[in-house]
């Protein structure tokens, strides 16, 4: 089978490439994949026949024209969107997407959303956690609640960036985007390709 995968930002399309061969086996054997990372998750469109602006690479707002494009697509069997949940109430986020998939020209649409936000797969596994990041603060770690919205991400800066999330704030965009994305690709280059927490799923 292929699968096309879209996910809001470059962050957790690292994660996902590393992620994916533990799930599925290695590329070609027998699944292929593509992954393609957006610039947000943006907002669905009220309009959805409306024609977006594909220089706005947030995906929710190109989602219906994405799903439009795929079911004209030989050779694709399934697409996966995988998005933070953020502070949305999850039951009924995903029954607004299923409801935007169901209306694609496109059937075969999975939506996988991450509670709160990709970065909780971080903390899945302390020990990997402390081997990317060896001087993180215990306590920071300490309070963080599995599958809560608890300021996932910003438990995170808090626990190995100098300064916390307090500083990535103040700093302001693009800093927040930048340091996501260098925390999956330490996280996994400590690892390899598959970094060990992925192994428990």
């Amino acid at each position: 089978m292929h699968f096309e995968i879209l996910v809001e930002d470059s962050s957790g399309e690292l994660l996902l490439k590393a992620l994916l061969p533990k799930l599925l086996g290695p590329q070609a054997h027998p699944h292929t994949w593509r992954t393609h990372a957006y610039k947000g998750i943006g907002r669905i469109p009220q309009n959805l026949s409306k024609k977006a602006d594909p220089a706005r690479r947030m995906l929710l707002d190109q989602l219906p024209r994405l799903l439009r494009g795929y079911g004209k697509t030989p050779g694709v069997d399934a697409v996966i969107i995988v998005l933070d949940s953020d502070t949305r109430d999850c039951v009924d986020f995903l029954k607004e997407l299923k409801a935007l998939g169901s209306g694609s020209l496109f059937q075969k649409t999975m939506f996988r959303l991450a509670v709160e936000e990709i970065e909780a797969w971080y903390f899945g596994d302390r020990e990997a956690l402390l081997a990317a990041y060896p001087k993180a603060k215990q306590d920071a770690l300490g309070r963080y609640i599995q599958d809560s919205i608890c300021g996932t991400w910003e438990l995170l800066a808090d626990a190995i960036f100098e300064g916390g999330s307090a500083a990535i704030r103040k700093y302001g965009w693009p800093l927040p985007g930048q340091v996501k994305h260098e925390w999956a690709k330490k996280n996994r280059a400590v690892h390899g390709p598959g970094p060990k927490y992925f192994s428990q799923l």
